[in-house]
């Protein structure tokens, strides 16, 4: 599949679309399977995922952790399920964990993060917004690098998908 498309549609907000070649079921148990997740959010060489609980109905919780494999050193996100809408749309606040790694701030406050899913054709489009509580907060998390983090995760993903 072609890689993912990045845009700014506002000056808080990221928008990224990518194409999956599987269904929408497929694709949305592995956005919602926590034993699925692992698979494909791990994609970044020497980083594993000891973390990744989560609970998909509105107000349920989430918490995910990444580790630095060569240094021990930790990340993550939580957050809480504002609208879940099977096969077509998730929402929820996510909050920046820095744990113990230098990645610079995110913010403090919450971000709302909203997935929307469509099939056409055995191809699931998926366009997720995430939306910042600042600019600032957006270009800090822009300046990780994180949009290259989700499409290496995305192609792991096709993999996990494709088997």
């Amino acid at each position: 599949m072609k890689p993912a498309e990045v845009g700014t549609p506002s000056e808080r907000e990221v928008l990224v679309k990518r194409s999956f070649d599987a269904s929408v079921n497929l694709v949305w148990q592995a956005y919602t399977d926590p034993a699925l997740m692992r698979r494909w959010l791990t994609a970044i060489p020497g980083w594993s995922m000891p973390v990744c609980e989560m609970t998909t109905h509105v107000g349920g919780k989430y918490r995910w952790r990444w580790r630095d494999n060569a240094n021990g050193q930790e990340f993550g996100f939580t957050r809480e399920m504002l609208e879940v809408a099977v096969h077509s749309k998730i929402a929820h606040t996510q909050i920046y964990d820095t744990g113990d790694c230098d990645f610079g701030s995110m913010g403090g406050e919450p971000s709302i993060i909203t997935v929307v899913f469509n099939e056409t054709n055995g191809i699931t489009h998926v366009v997720t917004s995430i939306k910042y509580a600042s600019k600032a907060d957006r270009d800090a998390a822009m300046s990780t690098g994180m949009t290259d983090g989700m499409e290496m995760n995305y192609k792991q993903l096709d993999g996990v998908l494709a088997s």
